[in-house]
């Protein structure tokens, strides 16, 4: 399916780049427009608005280089929680109207203002035979129940203003779509690209019309890859990865065991091989920071000198860092796209659709690619399907 880049392109439900998943689909799919434009003549002065949770994140890392070269424009969404006044005014409108789609219009009120300002400047320089797009970015947000409401509404705010809508790189859990609002919130879609086969096949089934559904890969396997700054005992090709997510802690069904399956796994390639440990984090908000659990790891190992903790950066950089790994164990589904991109042997300790899915269009099945957290019951499962797929690879 070919996208129309010639008219003005909304980015929105875009996290923060705190989290480099959501940095490398941003990063990837600006790039790609650009790439698109160019090769098509479009006028690169056409906007790209990227609609975040937060610009501080955004500008600090690579969507900030984005914005300086004329590629994006960030704005930010209002945070109704952080002004007493107005989110007093506006849940007591909400109560008396029933406009549940009122808090969405207060979330993208300054969007709306820089929007209604590009359009102006950019009349007359589009292909205005086609409506001006709207992409709904985050690749697994519909993963969440407790996002679901939003998204629904989002969706209808930028529908009801004449906006063509694409979900972009999505996964969706199958039975999701039992859910009668749910699934016609992806019928009302004109386009989704689901990003592996299993979400594509339960929309299918689920009646999304072949003319409206394609199956892409995860926009950030296109991620570039930035040489990383040295790091004392970080040795490219002698050095496993590491990443561990607070998310998939919580998600174990025996409390501790992904944790110890960790620290087992760590033990045995200290005492067993002459390979280093690298603690990569992905996700750096302070309500989800791999930081926590791997400064945990850290700080038990630290003293053997062949374990260290990388520093937080760009997403391309962090992928330099995966990209010169020898072996990658990932929670973050991002952190092992960077891997699987680069060529780096996998193992994903996962709790969705999206790590099953992936592994499943990569390898053909995701049994002894995917470690599913729900399942762990046995300490040393992690080091098991470690020498399975070492054993395979060899």
């Amino acid at each position: 399916m070919d996208i129309n880049v010639n008219r003005p392109i909304i980015l929105y439900m875009h996290a923060g780049s705190g989290n480099h998943g959501c940095e490398a689909i941003a990063n990837t799919t600006v790039k790609m427009i650009a790439e698109k434009r160019k090769k098509e003549g479009v006028s690169t002065k056409l906007p790209v608005f990227i609609v975040t949770n937060s610009a501080e994140e955004d500008r600090k890392y690579s969507l900030g280089e984005l914005e300086k070269e004329g590629l994006c424009t960030i704005v930010e969404e209002n945070h109704i929680d952080r002004h007493f006044f107005d989110h007093l005014f506006y849940y007591v409108y909400r109560k008396l109207s029933g406009d549940a789609e009122s808090f969405l219009r207060y979330r993208f009120k300054d969007f709306s203002v820089a929007y209604n300002e590009a359009m102006a400047k950019c009349r007359g320089q589009w292909d205005e035979t086609h409506r001006p797009l709207a992409v709904s970015i985050g690749g697994d947000n519909y993963c969440y129940p407790e996002m679901i409401n939003d998204l629904i509404l989002a969706h209808n705010i930028f529908i009801d203003r004449g906006f063509t809508t694409i979900l972009w790189g999505c996964s969706i859990e199958p039975e999701s779509l039992n859910e009668e609002e749910f699934l016609d919130d992806m019928k009302a879609f004109d386009a989704i690209f689901a990003r592996e086969s299993i979400t594509y096949n339960a929309l299918k089934d689920a009646g999304i019309p072949d003319d409206v559904l394609v199956l892409k890969e995860d926009p950030a396997f296109k991620l570039d890859t930035k040489e990383p700054k040295e790091k004392e005992g970080f040795i490219p090709g002698k050095t496993i990865g590491i990443n561990l997510s607070p998310m998939v802690q919580e998600r174990e069904s025996t409390p501790g065991i992904t944790m110890k399956n960790y620290t087992n796994f760590i033990d045995h390639v200290l005492k067993e091989t002459d390979l280093n440990i690298a603690l990569i984090p992905h996700v750096v908000w302070p309500s989800n920071d791999d930081r926590k659990p791997l400064s945990e790891l850290f700080s038990l190992y630290k003293d053997t000198g062949r374990v260290v903790m990388i520093d937080d950066c760009s997403a391309e950089e962090l992928k330099g860092y995966i990209s010169k790994c020898c072996f990658f164990i990932g929670a973050r589904t991002h952190s092992t796209i960077a891997a699987y991109s680069s060529k780096v042997p996998t193992l994903v300790i996962g709790y969705s659709v999206k790590s099953r899915g992936i592994a499943t269009d990569l390898f053909g099945t995701y049994e002894n690619y995917v470690l599913p957290v729900q399942e762990l019951k046995e300490e040393d499962s992690l080091i098991k399907a470690y020498e399975f797929l070492k054993e395979r690879l060899s």
